[in-house]
Order: structure tokens, then sequence, then C-alpha cells
């Protein structure tokens, strides 16, 4: 079996860069809420999952990993996941949410808070395996503080909601092996960005990257993050099957911990100039933080996960 990616998807991850990188730079992000939202909506992003009677292009999960995963190394502002990966699922046949006219914000169960509620057009609360949907002009939304600056988070009250048909589980399980893929972007960039910097910041008459203990540090993340993105593949392959709850756990929580693993070594190399607002580096320390507590925290995860085994133990 051929485990590699095809050269559509390759091709679709490549595109969905190029606009990010032209479109959601790092100076973007200290001055617009949701840059590039627009350019990717016209690329028809936001409909790769919807069906083709709604607008879209009808394909599966595992071929948006690779665009997915680019979101996460440009640190993409919005609620992309639940506009493109769970709405499809939640919402199936809205034409709106394909074109990407209409974004979406969701509360999974677990969670306090609603990210990015301030952008999404529909608000969409899930507490005890039933959904609740409302336009977010009938909502009551709260700011609370949190981890990362890109990705606000509110109190949410929603008045005059409609309770949603179907099961909420497929889709929650998705959006979540959607978020492992951002991880594992989020992951990417900070270790191409901290091998850059060790090569270029001298102590002692040589490059820091030439120090063993900066080695073996950045090799720890390149580890982590080659064995995680093949179980958020995998995750993505079973989805909707028996095996999807064990898989989507260990999806979530080896790219949260790879993710964190590498966020703490970029802090280690940079030294204190990795704190500092003038660093772009902190609105990915901040979103490797924020990304692994959503949908799950690993420790979370890791229960399921623990817990999917023992089950299916003979």
């Amino acid at each position: 079996m051929n485990f590699g990616l095809s050269d559509d998807q390759r091709a679709l991850a490549e595109t969905v860069r190029d606009v990010l990188h032209a479109h959601c730079p790092p100076a973007a992000l200290r001055t617009e809420r949701r840059p590039g939202w627009k350019r990717l909506a016209e690329l028809g992003f936001f409909g790769l999952l919807q069906p083709a009677e709604a607008g879209g292009l009808g394909l599966d999960l595992v071929d948006v990993l690779p665009a997915l995963e680019e979101t996460g190394r440009a640190c993409l502002p919005g609620p992309v996941v639940e506009t493109a990966v769970l709405a499809p699922f939640l919402l199936a046949g809205t034409p709106e949410l394909a074109s990407g006219a209409v974004s979406v914000g969701v509360l999974p169960p677990g969670q306090a808070y609603l990210a990015d509620a301030d952008l999404a057009d529909l608000l969409v609360v899930v507490r005890d395996g039933q959904a609740r949907l409302a336009p977010r002009a009938r909502a009551l939304l709260t700011p609370r503080r949190g981890v990362d600056p890109c990705r606000p988070l509110f109190e949410v009250r929603l008045s005059g909601a409609e309770a949603l048909s179907g099961p909420v589980g497929p889709a929650l399980e998705r959006a979540t092996v959607a978020t492992a893929a951002q991880l594992i972007g989020v992951a990417r960039e900070l270790l191409s960005v901290t091998v850059g910097y060790a090569r270029a910041r001298t102590q002692f008459g040589a490059p820091i990257g030439s120090f063993q203990a900066v080695k073996h540090h950045l090799a720890d993340v390149a580890v982590a993050v080659e064995f995680a993105a093949p179980l958020v593949y995998r995750a993505a392959l079973t989805a909707g099957s028996d095996d999807a709850e064990r898989d989507t756990s260990a999806a979530k929580a080896a790219a949260g911990d790879a993710a964190t693993l590498a966020a703490r070594v970029a802090l280690q190399v940079h030294g204190a100039i990795g704190y500092t607002e003038e660093l772009d580096l902190r609105f990915w320390l901040a979103r490797a933080w924020s990304l692994s507590a959503a949908y799950g925290t690993t420790a979370a995860h890791r229960e399921r996960l623990r817990a999917a085994i023992v089950r299916r133990s003979p």
C-alpha cells in the first residue's frame, strides 16, 4: 500500500502555502483579525469537504490534511477548522459555507469558551451530545483572557438557538483530527525557525547549532513531528469507523506533544528574546499552546486512548 501523498494533495497544499505566504505574513497577524481568509475562500478552500450539490468538491478529510497543516504553519487566524471541516458535517448542504461567505464557530464539549466567536456568522454550542445553533446576532459574547492573541476566547450565551439533528460525535472527531494537522504545521514552522536561528546565532565563535546539546533538542523535535504526522493521517483514514475514537485520540495527543515540545525547544534555543513582543515567534508559541488544549487536552486524549485500547484488549 502506498502511504505517500498524491500529486493532487501536494498541489493543494502548495497552493494554500503560496496564498498564505502572500496574504498572511507575520506582519498581518499584528494588524488584521482574518488575513488571507478572502483569498482562501476564492480558491474554494472552505468547500473542499462540502458535497458537490452544495457547491463543494466532496473531498475526503485525508485529502485536505496537507492544506490544513499549511494553515497551522502560517498561524492563520479565524475559525478555520470549524468552517472548513466541522460545518460540512453538522450543517451539510449549506452553499454559503462552501463559498466562505459564512463562517462557523463551535464550542465543543469540555471547553468553557468559544474561540474566534467574534469572527463567526453562526455559533454552535455542543452540550450533552446535542448541538444548538444560533446566528452571532442572537448571542451574547463576553471576552475572556486567553494565551493566544490571534485566537481570542469568548463566553457565549445563545438566545433562541435551534437544535441540530443528527449525531455530533463524527463531526467533532474530524475537527479534532484537523486540529491535530494544524498542530503538526505549527510544530514544523517552529522547528524550521529555530533551526535557522541556531545556524545564525553564534556563541564562543561558533553557531549555537553546532553545539551537541542544541542538536539533540532539535533532533528530538524532528523525531516527535515525524512520529506524530502519520498518526494524524491514520486518524483521517479511519474517521467514521470503529477505530475512530482510538486513532483520533492517538493523533491529537501525539500532535499536541510534538507542538509543545517544539515550542519549549524554540524558547530554549532563542533564549529571553523568544518572549518579546518584537519577535514573531510568539505567535507560533501561543498557537501551539492554545491548539494543544482545543478539542480536548493532551492528557484527556491519552486517557481516552488508554480506555479505547483496554476495551479492545481480548
